[in-house]
């Protein structure tokens, strides 16, 4: 049974760091997409960023992160990270780690817009910005 667990979120003020990270448990992920989604009250879950270890890392982000945000993951520890700086009260919100289904699918925009069901998801970790 694959589990999934974010930890680091943290409440911080605007210009602050902070660093998530994710672990999968239950298999071995090393040829799966990982990603990261986030949800603030009231509004919809968006897609914040994946990784694949294919193809030298190959890394998507969104564009209100770009720039601040980075991905990184490490296949021995089954571990998914998530670098986060010059934070912003609109990053305020749940941040939740997915894990894909399916092998080997690619990471991109697209990747973050599947159905629910095509990921395992953790319960997520909050993450609060002061302005």
């Amino acid at each position: 049974q694959v589990q999934v667990v974010e930890s680091g979120g943290d409440l911080v003020q605007a210009g602050g760091s902070l660093r998530l990270s994710c672990t999968a448990s239950g298999g071995t992920f090393d040829v799966y997409t990982m990603g990261w989604f986030r949800q603030a009250p009231g509004k919809e879950r968006e897609g914040v960023s994946c990784i694949i270890s294919r193809s030298f890392f190959t890394a998507y982000y969104a564009d209100s992160v770009k720039g601040r945000f980075t991905i990184s993951r490490d296949n021995a520890k089954n571990t998914l990270y998530l670098q986060m700086n010059n934070l912003k009260p609109e990053d305020t919100a749940m941040y939740f780690c997915a894990v894909d289904r399916i092998l080997y699918r690619s990471c991109s925009g697209s990747w973050t817009k599947q159905p629910y069901d095509n990921y395992y998801w953790g319960q997520g970790t909050q993450v609060t910005v002061s302005s």
